[in-house]
């Protein structure tokens, strides 16, 4: 592992960092060349079908050359995108380049049915297909612009197309209310299918982004954890170097006046390299292997271990475990991460105090995280655990933390003010001190709840006993403890 990784693994993903990834713009990647390509293969397969069986068996009187250059306009199309797509690299998402193909995909059906009864044709329905595609790869003003395109194809359907090709002696013809009817139906298609995918697509990416930062919090927190391999590793290879310094150093000794300057010099060179010897034996140790610090604690020294970094900002944290005797648990780091996630919330609502309370019996492990603040509003409790569901407005942590800093940043006034300015005095309020929070972004309980679901946990959310808002994460004794207490 480089320095640089160790500083990565060492610093949290920062307010700035998540924000610039929900400030991304939503489903820009549009679709790669080759699925535009196939797409539309498709498509024209389709459509060819179509006419060869209204002409050849149902013997409709179709302008068939008229369709068939229409559809040729399309094959022409398709034939140029594969040749740019073997000249260069289009096999990335292009947002640009999927509205351009989907434009075109609009105005060519579009032509076909005017050629082929217009709105009459049930086939008219077709033109849902790419604003829903729109809808769900490309950005909302791309994706309304199609749309746009749409109704305006069906205006010029409503008014002007050939009729509908019927069989012969006989001749179809709708009402104009009817027809009317169609085209409407065909826009509130459009419209509700286009939302539809819109909102699938967009719980899909929150859901995506999520999951990758909850994937790189883990992912920090593993690289931690390795940083006692690579102490380890760094007191093998010092270990040479320092062995040849003691033989030289004991050379010295022996060769020069018992009393001399150099005899004191080797000396105390021979007792720094022994200590720096049992310095590096004791990184030699994996802690994985001989501390128990990383194999197994106490549960009550793993709560504490949770909530020390939340003390000391005037809120009283309690720990409390019920259940004899008290078990071993493993120190895993999804534990640690979530249960910190929960109390940090806790302690950024919280009133006065927050109280973290284990009970242990014979199957489960329980740990409850209760706080004295306003709650869960009833809008959230439901959609708890979602991600990016938050009842922050803009971050209160994050906004008193930023206050804080321009305060201690700010100069202190230094004499009185110059004559003739006029400067009033202002009283500014007092900042609060309060626990920086991971910025109201709405992920702190869904990563919570990932990583705590990994190791067996069940979390459940709800009111707690005094007004406030209550987390209870449940395990299977088997599913924390380290060794199961011997039995009778």
């Amino acid at each position: 592992m480089s320095n640089n990784e160790v500083e990565a693994a060492s610093q949290p993903i920062s307010i700035a960092e998540e924000q610039h990834r929900r400030d991304l713009p939503r489903r820009g990647r549009g679709l790669s060349l080759r699925t535009l390509i196939i797409l539309r293969w498709l498509a024209i397969i389709g459509q060819s079908a179509t006419i060869a069986v209204a002409v050849l068996m149902l013997h409709f009187p179709l302008p068939l050359w008229e369709c068939v250059l229409v559809i040729a306009v399309s094959v022409a199309v398709n034939l140029v995108s594969v040749a740019q797509l073997r000249r260069s690299d289009s096999r990335l998402p292009d947002g640009r380049q999927t509205a351009i193909h989907l434009s075109f995909d609009i105005l060519q059906l579009s032509i076909l049915l005017a050629l082929t009864g217009g709105l009459e044709n049930p086939f008219c329905l077709l033109l849902v297909a790419p604003v829903t595609v729109a809808a769900a790869s490309l950005p909302g003003r791309q994706a309304i612009g199609l749309g746009l395109l749409v109704a305006m194809a069906t205006g010029v359907l409503f008014f002007w197309s050939l009729p509908l090709p019927w069989q012969s002696g006989t001749e179809l013809v709708l009402p104009t209310l009817y027809r009317l009817g169609l085209g409407l139906a065909l826009i509130t298609g459009v419209v509700f299918t286009a939302a539809y995918a819109w909102r699938v697509a967009a719980d899909a990416e929150k859901l995506e982004l999520a999951l990758a930062t909850t994937q790189d919090v883990l992912q920090r927190e593993q690289r931690l954890a390795a940083l006692g391999g690579l102490a380890a590793a760094a007191a093998h290879e010092l270990g040479t170097p320092l062995a040849t310094i003691q033989v030289v150093a004991k050379e010295l000794l022996r060769s020069s006046p018992p009393d001399g300057p150099v005899a004191e010099d080797a000396t105390l060179l021979l007792q720094q390299a022994d200590r720096c010897r049992d310095i590096l034996k004791r990184l030699s140790q994996r802690p994985e292997d001989g501390d128990a610090l990383y194999t197994e604690v106490g549960l009550k020294a793993l709560l504490a271990e949770v909530v020390d970094p939340h003390l000391g900002f005037d809120l009283d944290i309690g720990v409390s475990v019920e259940g004899e005797p008290e078990p071993q648990v493993k120190r895993l780091a999804e534990v640690v991460h979530g249960l910190s996630a929960i109390v940090e919330n806790a302690a950024d609502f919280a009133a006065t105090q927050v109280q973290v309370q284990a009970m242990v019996d014979e199957d489960e492990i329980t740990i409850t995280v209760t706080d004295d603040g306003p709650g869960f509003a009833p809008d959230i409790l439901p959609r708890l655990g979602e991600p990016y569901v938050t009842s922050r407005p803009h971050g209160k942590a994050r906004l008193a933390l930023a206050a804080q800093i321009r305060a201690a940043a700010r100069p202190p006034k230094v004499g009185s003010p110059k004559p003739g300015r006029g400067r009033r005095k202002t009283q500014e309020p007092p900042v609060e001190a309060i626990i920086p929070s991971q910025g109201g972004m709405g992920l702190g309980f869904f990563i919570a709840r990932t990583l705590l679901e990994r190791t067996g946990g069940k979390v459940s959310a709800g009111p707690g006993p005094d007004g406030g808002a209550r987390v209870t994460v449940r395990w299977p004794r088997s599913a924390l403890e380290l060794s199961p207490p011997p039995q009778d």
